[in-house]
């Protein structure tokens, strides 16, 4: 029976990996092992490790290394304590393979661990691009650490072979989070209400802001000020994730609750089936979120798709792409309340529509992953 360990360090990870988790869990070839870490532990990002057992998983080993600090050195450090933590639990592991999603540097740090240990690593959602963020660079550095590939779409496969990967360990298969667009059971507006005693029934855009990491600072005011002007409109954000310069997005998020408490609501973890209940029934997505470009798609929600951080992903019709200015926020907001409905039921999202873990369960499976092919040259 082959050990299959997955690795997670976020909330919205943890989401996009559910399906996987649990398909991995179902099979009587596999036998699933859990590395949580991170904003999992986290007080400020709800302790959701408790999520993931509610869900029915074991977690077979954690590691708490987050530092409250959310300087870049900070973040560093932070690498450095779950560095240490991942050679520990993995040499108790002792997996066939670790699945690691998408380039945040909890995942850089862990696999890091794996190549070390000469654990095979399978990365899911590489190739892609995102100039506003140093995710950037972590994604193609784990890439090259890695041994099987599993992209969300067509040219992200042909990238990881630019960077050299060997063509038959690279897969094509969409994006693992839509496999909720399937199997998820949606919330109603009655039950969120009574979750959040919130009033999901009037006009409201779902608002998740991350640092843009690749700037030394930022003034998220111009955000903050075309909200205030959205008379008619209610806000329900998302807590940012845990990257240096989280702190002033959430003193902002504060400050305007305080000013309307009654229209803004603060989550600081939905969890996925809340989240994307909360997604669908939204006028639009607002911030600079990956599900800004993935699962509202495919949800037919248009998004307005703030500053760089997401710069280099695939797009569809419905993304209204606009940079950190008031005035064009403004203007993109009531873009996306004006978005013809007719129009959105005819987007084709960019990364698929599910079905995506049927297809890494049964690789898994069947391919050979124990040694790292050599160095593809085009």
């Amino acid at each position: 029976m082959k050990k299959i360990a997955v690795f997670t360090g976020t909330r919205a990870e943890y989401g996009l990996l559910y399906w996987l988790m649990k398909d991995i869990q179902k099979d009587p070839d596999l036998e699933l092992q859990i590395l949580a870490t991170a904003m999992h532990y986290s007080p400020e990002h709800g302790e959701t490790w408790k999520a993931i057992v509610k869900d029915g998983f074991e977690i077979t080993e954690s590691v708490e290394m987050l530092l409250s600090s959310d300087t870049a050195s900070a973040v560093v450090k932070s690498m450095g304590v779950g560095l240490i933590g991942f050679a520990d639990a993995l040499k108790r592991m002792q997996p066939d393979i670790l699945i690691v999603l998408g380039d945040r540097f909890e995942a850089l740090a862990v696999t890091q661990a794996a190549l070390i240990m000469q654990i095979p690593v399978a990365h899911l959602h590489g190739g892609e691009i995102t100039e506003g963020a140093y995710d950037e660079s972590i994604r193609h550095a784990i890439t090259k650490m890695s041994t099987l590939h599993f992209a969300a779409a067509e040219p992200y496969k042909k990238r990881i072979i630019q960077l050299g990967e060997q063509p038959e360990k690279v897969f094509n298969v969409g994006a693992v989070g839509l496999d909720h667009i399937q199997r998820t059971q949606f919330r109603t507006l009655e039950e969120l209400k009574s979750i959040y005693d919130f009033d999901f029934s009037s006009p409201y855009f779902l608002i998740t802001y991350h640092p843009e990491t690749n700037l030394k600072d930022e003034d998220v005011t111009p955000l903050f000020s075309a909200l205030r002007q959205c008379s008619d409109m209610n806000f329900v954000f998302s807590y940012p994730n845990a990257d240096n310069g989280n702190t002033e997005i959430v003193k902002e998020m504060l400050t305007l609750q305080a000013e309307m408490p009654e229209r803004v609501l603060l989550v600081k973890s939905f969890g996925i089936q809340n989240y994307l209940s909360v997604l669908k029934y939204s006028v639009a997505m607002v911030g600079n979120s990956s599900s800004g470009l993935s699962e509202a798609p495919a949800l037919q929600v248009p998004t307005v798709n703030i500053g760089d951080r997401q710069k280099g992903r695939l797009r569809c019709d419905s993304i209204l792409d606009i940079q950190l200015d008031q005035s064009e926020i403004q203007q993109a907001l009531q873009q996306a309340i004006d978005f013809p409905k007719d129009k959105l039921k005819q987007i084709v999202p960019p990364l698929g529509l599910g079905n995506t873990s049927e297809k890494i369960v049964q690789l898994i499976k069947t391919i050979d992953f124990k040694k790292k092919a050599p160095f593809y040259d085009l």
